[in-house]
C-alpha cells in the first residue's frame, strides 16, 4: 500500500483519486505535489475550517471527510499506472463497509475506471447499483498536471451539496 486510507464509518464524503502521484508517494501524504489544488479547495469551499497541509491528511476524518485511491499498490501519473493496479472492487467494499454519504472522485479518469463508464462529465453521477446508498460525484482533477481543465465551480457545487 502506497498511502493508507483515511476512512471511518459515516463520513460525509470520501475523496478518491486514481493513485498517489510521485511526490505524494515520496512524502507519504495525499495530494502533496506542488501546485495541487485539493487542500486549498477544501478550505475555500468550507469543507475544512482552514487550509490543511498534506502532512495533515490524517485529520480529514475529523471533518467528516475521507481519502483513498483506486490503485493502492502503484504510484505515478495515470499513464504510468498498470491497469491491473486499479481495484474497483476493493473500493466498493471499502465504501460498503464505511457507508459515506458521498464518494467524490478527484478526476474523471478515476470515476471512469472505478465505474467502468466510458464517458462522464464533471458533477453528480448517475447512481451505481453496487453502491445504492452512496451519492457519486466526479470532480475536476486538482493536480497541477490538469491545470487547464480545472473548474473551481464544480468543487463549490459539490461542497454546497454535501453541506445541506
Amino acid at each position: 500500500m502506497i498511502l493508507p486510507d483515511f476512512l471511518r464509518p459515516g463520513l460525509r464524503a470520501v475523496f478518491c483519486g486514481t493513485a498517489a502521484g510521485r511526490v505524494s508517494a515520496a512524502r507519504g501524504h495525499y495530494y502533496a505535489g506542488p501546485g495541487n489544488r485539493l487542500w486549498p479547495m477544501l478550505a475555500e469551499t468550507g469543507l475544512t475550517p482552514r487550509r490543511l497541509a498534506p502532512h495533515e491528511d490524517h485529520l480529514m476524518p475529523e471533518f467528516g471527510l475521507g481519502l483513498t485511491d483506486l490503485a493502492k499498490t502503484a504510484f505515478g501519473s495515470d499513464m504510468q499506472i498498470p491497469p491491473e493496479a486499479y481495484d474497483s472492487e476493493g473500493l466498493f467494499q471499502k465504501m460498503m463497509q464505511n457507508a459515506p454519504r458521498y464518494l467524490a472522485f478527484t478526476s474523471l479518469t478515476a470515476a471512469r475506471l472505478a465505474l467502468g463508464r466510458a464517458a462522464l462529465a464533471p458533477g453528480a453521477i448517475t447512481p451505481d447499483p453496487r453502491l445504492p446508498d452512496v451519492r457519486l460525484w466526479a470532480l475536476p482533477s486538482p493536480s497541477a498536471l490538469a491545470k487547464s481543465h480545472f473548474r473551481a465551480d464544480i468543487w463549490h457545487e459539490f461542497a454546497r451539496e454535501i453541506q445541506r
